[in-house]
């Protein structure tokens, strides 16, 4: 028999219409993440006081945004930010990683999918991360469709070391992967090259949908590989800008009634620009998220 709290949080969520489905619930009680790019000002100065405000804004779910250069996290290694995670109540199931093909300075950029990423890898299974992502292409990265079917190759062999570790590999996409060349999207081919056991995508609810492409037809065409997302909104003016969760043009009421086609495991909030404080807007969104998606 249902506890009465349970039946009265129940009956709440039916009359506001929403009705989640067994995987959205799991999610949501995995907890409701945060790209720390989104910070990352605040993250530079003081790492350790930003991940305690934003645990007190209800955030438990981090995603990482930098390990390069120095290796560490955050200037941290790997034990050290664990351990200031722990103290927050928050974890990190999922982290960026750039592929590294660009040099910095003539020399190449450790920590990333190219070079160091051993040692990228179990400092990432120290710290507990899930997913290892693919965060960005440099515009030399990109290239054309053979390019993008090497950057295939080079995925699934970084997937092929996460997973003996535990861990899976994914890719994020921005909106440039959805630029036709030659009649092919290279996303299309990123998807088709890629083994879905070893690359997993991420998909930017805000870049796919800029790009003119639905995310839940994207569920449709490949059920199961999405099972992360950035929750970000775009505005509704004519330069259709980030903007808090709620304030926007996205229906996300539609797209999270699809996480169980999709795959959904984690979401992560993500605003990559903020007219005022990023913590107001970051507040904001977690404020509608909860109100109104779970």
């Amino acid at each position: 028999m249902n506890s009465r709290r349970t039946f009265v949080k129940s009956a709440a969520l039916l009359s506001a219409g929403v009705l989640l489905s067994p995987e959205l619930l799991a999610s949501s009680q995995k907890g409701i993440g945060l790209q720390l790019y989104t910070v990352r000002d605040a993250m530079q100065q003081d790492p350790a006081a930003t991940l305690a405000r934003v645990a007190k804004l209800g955030y438990t779910c981090m995603e990482g945004a930098t390990y390069t250069g120095n290796q560490k996290f955050y200037g941290m290694d790997p034990a050290a930010f664990a351990k200031v995670l722990k103290q927050n109540g928050l974890k990190m199931p999922s982290s960026h990683y750039l592929l590294g093909e660009q040099e910095n300075n003539g020399q190449p950029t450790q920590g990333t999918i190219l070079h160091g990423w051993d040692k990228a890898v179990d400092d990432a299974a120290r710290v507990g991360i899930k997913y290892m992502v693919c965060a960005w292409l440099t515009e030399s990265e990109r290239g054309n469709l053979e390019h993008y079917k090497l950057l295939a190759e080079r995925l699934n062999k970084a997937g092929e070391r996460c997973k003996k570790a535990g861990i899976q590999m994914a890719y994020h996409n921005h909106d440039f992967e959805f630029a036709a060349q030659n009649g092919q999207l290279p996303y299309d081919v990123l998807l088709k090259e890629t083994d879905k056991n070893l690359v997993q995508m991420e998909l930017d609810l805000y870049w796919a949908t800029k790009a003119g492409h639905d995310p839940v037809e994207l569920f449709k065409q490949n059920p199961g590989r999405f099972p992360l997302w950035h929750v970000k909104d775009m505005d509704k003016t004519p330069q259709q800008n980030f903007t808090e969760v709620g304030n926007g043009s996205i229906d996300f009421k539609r797209i999270f009634a699809q996480a169980k086609l999709a795959g959904l495991k984690h979401f992560f909030v993500e605003q990559d620009q903020t007219t005022g404080s990023p913590f107001d807007s970051i507040q904001q969104s977690i404020t509608h998220i909860k109100r109104n998606l779970i």
